[in-house]
This record gives C-alpha cells, structure tokens and sequence, in this order.
C-alpha cells in the first residue's frame, strides 16, 4: 500500500504558527494615546492633549456652545458667569471640606447652577416647540456603578436631586416624565410651577427660534439663535478623601426641541459617569451625538481598557469619535488623583475647578 507523505503538515504548521503569535497583538488595545491629529474647531487645533489641571478635587461646567468674547463681553455679564461657576465650586467644596462623600458634593454644586437663570438647567431651562420646559438630569456613584436619573420632568426645581433620590430609593436608574415628577413630590422635594422656569431671555431664545424655522422645528443647541451666547447643560465630578468618584449632570435641553425629547443628560454612559479607578464625567453639547456615541462611558472604557490617560481618552472622545459623528461639545473629566482634563471641539464652554489646596479657577473665554 502506497504511503502519502506527511511532509506538507511542516509549512501548514509554520504558518499557524506565525498566524497564532501575530493575533494577540492584533486583539490587544493600544497603549499610545491617542488624540493628536488636527481638529476643525475648538482649543489647541492639531496639539498634543495636556491635562488641564492636577490635584482638583472638584470641576463644574455651564455649558458648551458658542463661546462668549472677550471684547463683546461687559464686565458685568463676565462676572456674573464667573460668580455663578464659582459658587457651585464653592457649595460643593464646603460639602468635602466638612467631610462629605463626592456624590453629595457634587449634587450640591449643581444645584447652584440649577437655580442660577444664566445657565441652562432648571431656572434658566429653555423652552420646548409647545412653550412648556422639560428637564433632565443624572447621577452617578463610582463606588459601585450606581445611579440616577429624571427625564422630562415639568415640576421638579432641582432636577439633580431628583436624581439623586432615584439612585437611594428606588431599585430603578432611569424615571421619567408624570411618574418622575411625582415621585420627587412623594420624596419630599416641593414642586414648582412652570412659571418658575420662565425668562425672558430663554422666551427671546424661542421666538427667534421659531422666527429662523418659520414656526417649525429647529432645535437650538444650548438654548440660543445666531447672534447670542449658546451653552448649554450644567454638571459636576468630584473625589472626595476616600478616593470615591462622583458625577452629575442636568438640563433643559434644547431651545424648540419636539415635546418629550431626551438628549444624554440624563443617560448613563452618554451624558454622565463614574467608575472608581478610572473617571469621572460629566459632557455638554449636541445630546444626541453623544448618546450615539457613548461619550462618557468611553472615556472610562479607553483608560481601562486601551491604556489611555484621562486626558488623552477624553481628548480623542470629544475630538476625534464625536466629530466624526457630526457633533460637537465638551466634557470634564476628572481622574481618583486628582487630574483634570476639559476638552471642548464647540467655540467655547464655560467651566471652573477647585484644587485641595483651595485654589479656585473660573474659565469663560476660550483659550484661558
């Protein structure tokens, strides 16, 4: 009987193995940052990430958007917007300072911006296409990955503590519209009027709105028309002593947004996370890039999985993923040591962080 000969198996075996030792490196994430091409917008166009500050403890934003002007800027409208970001800093640094847990410090400081009309969230909330306001707002432990979160809610002042009570008292994440609002009254929040959210600068917003879209449907990112300053969304991460990250988000949406949107405010992993030994991050901008793209979860994803930086994941999130989305916007992400990236590819966005050695910056022109 005729024996075939085996000696074709050896170049078969050779091959499988030059296939087997190249697949792991296919497979395994790459540790180099990533972040530095060119950009179309935005701060540092075409730079390497740098973080924006070290040893914070606490960061809060206003809003992205179009940026304000330096020079089209009075000093009174600059204080204002540094007043209002300064004291969010300021009632959540008081909240660690006592001893406070990051989650309490950071609902602290945006309840500030919540009632604060200058910025997009609860008092300043813009106006739905029906004249009527819907808010939303999140929050998120990173502890233990546990959350928060209110959508379309009409009658709640301050959102984020609605949120808040979402995560502690009830098994759910996410409660919205009637069921929402009803739930912050039965947990002892005091319900407001729409009146409470009216301003005259948010109607302005809308009837210009409507005026450009001749009584139709254009939504307005921020809250504002061609001409006037856009921003849009509050938020705030925090770590406290124990090394314990925090964030939170909340907004009014869009100026002349369809009755019952939702943008990524009040999504876990679009608008707000946190996660102990990676981030916290809280973003702003154009919501429904954001939740297409993951924004927040994906930072946290890239630094545990990919090897990135907090900066360098941030940066190649709101620079590189969500352009390619068509969107725009910025985020502020904070890691357990204390770094602080905030990178924005909009004009501008209004943000501010405190540092535990008490030093308190406020940031509302671009490139400061």
């Amino acid at each position: 009987m005729r024996v075939r000969s085996r000696l074709w198996i050896v170049p078969v075996l050779g091959a499988l193995v030059a296939v087997a030792a190249v697949l792991p490196a296919l497979s395994q994430p790459s540790a180099e940052p990533v972040g530095t091409t060119s950009v179309s917008v935005g701060p540092g166009r075409g730079a390497p990430p740098r973080a924006e500050a070290t040893g914070v403890v606490l960061a809060v934003h206003g809003g992205a958007g179009t940026a304000l002007r330096r020079e089209d800027t009075d000093a009174r409208t600059e204080r204002a917007y540094r007043d209002g970001l300064a004291g969010a800093l300021r009632a959540g640094w008081k909240v660690l300072r006592d001893g406070g847990g990051s989650v309490a410090a950071v609902e602290a400081a945006v309840r500030v911006l919540e009632d604060d009309p200058l910025f997009n969230a609860g008092r300043g909330a813009v106006f739905t296409e029906d004249a009527g306001h819907e808010l939303d707002a999140s929050v998120m432990r990173g502890s233990d990955l546990a959350a928060g979160a209110v959508a379309g809610v009409r009658h709640v002042r301050n959102p984020v503590s609605a949120a808040r009570l979402v995560m502690e008292k009830t098994p759910h994440v996410l409660l919205a519209g009637q069921g929402a609002d009803d739930f912050a009254v039965r947990s002892g929040l005091p319900p407001v009027t729409q009146d409470h959210f009216w301003t005259q600068a948010r109607w302005d917003s809308l009837m210009k709105a409507k005026e450009r879209s001749g009584g139709g449907r254009t939504p307005v990112v921020g809250g504002s028309t061609v001409g006037e300053v856009a921003m849009g969304t509050v938020g705030a991460v925090a770590v406290d002593g124990k090394r314990d990250l925090a964030a939170a988000t909340s907004t009014g949406g869009t100026t002349n947004k369809m009755a019952g949107r939702v943008g990524d405010s009040p999504v876990v992993g679009a608008g707000t996370y946190a996660k102990n030994g990676t981030v916290a991050a809280s973003a702003t901008g154009q919501g429904e890039v954001f939740l297409r793209g993951a924004a927040t979860a994906t930072i946290s994803h890239l630094m545990e999985f990919g090897g990135r930086d907090v900066t360098a994941a941030a940066h190649e999130v709101v620079h590189e993923r969500l352009t390619a989305l068509g969107g725009t916007g910025g985020v502020i992400a904070l890691d357990p040591r204390g770094t602080l990236a905030a990178p924005y590819s909009s004009e501008g966005m209004l943000y501010g962080y405190l540092t535990a050695d008490g030093e308190l910056v406020t940031k509302v022109f671009p490139g400061e």
